[in-house]
């Protein structure tokens, strides 16, 4: 009898299966991958296209949009943190490796380890402070379109959200390396 769905590769055993955790950090790391690339991807052709149509303006009618200006710099924030929250899902960020390359591998891990807890308690931090920055900027409004300030805060308080949850995913796959659900670790 053949089940519907299986929870591994046809050919593999349960004993081969990667861990639920493993498959939930792999799957919420797609979730995540996905949502930055569809913010990426929605920033950058509306700015291109703003800025094209009020150059076009600009040019063949010696007039623009009175609200080109605000909307490219709200924008702005969520293009660049769905940006780093990718490049430290693939490991892009920068990283100074030189002196942990040389420890042998378990001093390394619990190095890596210890500053990957930093890092996402310094994200946890970055996230309670802009909390109060938010209600203040909320107050607010854009000049023209009257958007509230606190839009731009969001894009930082999400994107060092998605970063803690990226990291300790990575550190996940620090221990577990052959259920590595972030690509590896620097």
């Amino acid at each position: 009898m053949e089940r519907a769905s299986q929870p591994y590769p046809p050919g593999a055993d349960a004993r081969h299966a990667p861990p639920a955790l493993a498959q939930a950090l792999r799957g919420l790391n797609a979730v995540i991958g996905a949502l930055c690339r569809g913010v990426l991807y929605l920033t950058m052709s509306v700015v291109f296209v703003i800025l094209s149509v009020n150059v076009g303006l600009r040019y063949a009618a010696g007039t623009s949009l009175s609200w080109a200006s605000e909307l490219p710099e709200m924008m702005f924030p969520w293009l660049i943190m769905a940006g780093v929250v990718l490049a430290a899902q693939h490991g892009s960020h920068i990283a100074v490796v030189i002196l942990t390359q040389r420890f042998p591998e378990a001093l390394r891990r619990w190095v890596l380890s210890f500053g990957s807890l930093i890092v996402v308690g310094m994200y946890a931090y970055l996230v309670v402070q802009a909390w109060p920055l938010m209600e203040i900027a909320h107050d607010e409004k854009t000049p023209i379109m009257q958007v509230p300030g606190s839009v731009t805060v969001w894009a930082l308080m999400l994107g060092f959200s998605l970063l803690a949850v990226v990291v300790l995913s990575r550190l996940y796959g620090l221990w577990h390396p052959e259920h590595d659900s972030a690509g590896g670790h620097s």
